[in-house]
């Protein structure tokens, strides 16, 4: 029997709609006072936590998913930050007070019978590749619910991206449309041209359609860098950046290998179909 385990990019999908409940009170201008402006907090908190349960209850309904898990990140920073200090420098960070509520937004998704996985220093885009992959390797299904394109990489037969906030799937369709590639050469088109979401520099000079072009040409950052036929002044660059290709590649390259320590079972969503032993059945496979 096959499995489809639906995994939920958690702080992907909370702080987004808690921008979303927050916004209609900032542009009303209520926050007057500090009074009111815990009021109005404690208003956007609620309605967020309910929308949260909202939202996962029509993920859960629309993916008919065998197995879930909500993965958050640690509110530490990761192992990234420890290799280039400007790892998402000037991103916006998550308010205190949401921070503060997310314990019981995860209390609210186990009710829907979801648990949650939080990292202690990978990020939780590590953990969800970790997940996919091993799911993969196993021929069973994998839904990614999240707008982050980092996942888009993971791409695969049985790995999918879903788009909650436009009802879409993330395809290899997408990807070519966005970046004219493939999927697997996204990593090596990223680490060209850097990742300005996440802070991450690429090759000075070499924007999108040049590594797209070259990528499509040669077939991987590899070939690139090892062809004789390249242009004397892209040489040149790909020369000068070769420790900044190697550092924005491991920066970009998701974690595929981390020790879980908890079984698929652990993480079933209907426990009334098959409460076999067998260790051949999928819901028994180790992670």
């Amino acid at each position: 029997m096959s499995a489809h385990l639906v995994l939920i990019d958690a702080l992907n999908l909370i702080r987004r709609i808690y921008a979303v409940q927050e916004r209609p009170f900032v542009q009303n201008k209520m926050q007057l006072n500090d009074e009111l402006a815990i009021k109005t907090q404690k208003q956007v908190l609620f309605n967020t936590q309910n929308a949260c349960t909202n939202a996962l209850e029509k993920i859960l309904n629309h993916q008919q998913a065998s197995h879930a898990l909500a993965v958050f990140d640690s509110q530490q920073p990761c192992w990234r930050y420890k290799l280039y200090a400007d790892y998402k420098k000037g991103r916006k960070k998550m308010s205190s007070h949401l921070a503060d509520e997310l314990p019981t937004i995860q209390d609210a998704f186990l009710q829907l019978g979801v648990d949650s996985l939080v990292s202690e220093e990978d990020e939780a885009d590590d953990l969800i590749a970790t997940l996919a992959t091993k799911m993969a390797l196993h021929g069973q299904h994998v839904t990614i619910v999240s707008t982050d394109k980092g996942f888009l990489p993971l791409l695969s037969p049985t790995i999918h991206i879903y788009d909650y906030f436009n009802r879409r799937y993330l395809d290899e369709q997408h990807v070519k449309d966005k970046f004219d590639i493939k999927p697997t050469q996204l990593i090596d088109l990223w680490t060209l041209t850097g990742d300005n979401t996440n802070k991450i520099p690429g090759v000075a000079g070499i924007g999108q359609i040049t590594a797209a072009s070259l990528l499509n040409q040669y077939g991987s950052l590899s070939a690139i860098l090892n062809s004789t036929e390249i242009k004397p002044a892209i040489k040149e660059k790909l020369n000068n950046s070769s420790q900044q290709i190697a550092l924005s590649r491991q920066l970009l390259t998701l974690k595929q290998n981390i020790p879980l320590g908890f079984n698929l079972k652990d993480i079933r969503l209907d426990t009334s179909t098959d409460k076999s032993d067998n260790n051949k059945s999928p819901y028994n496979q180790a992670l």
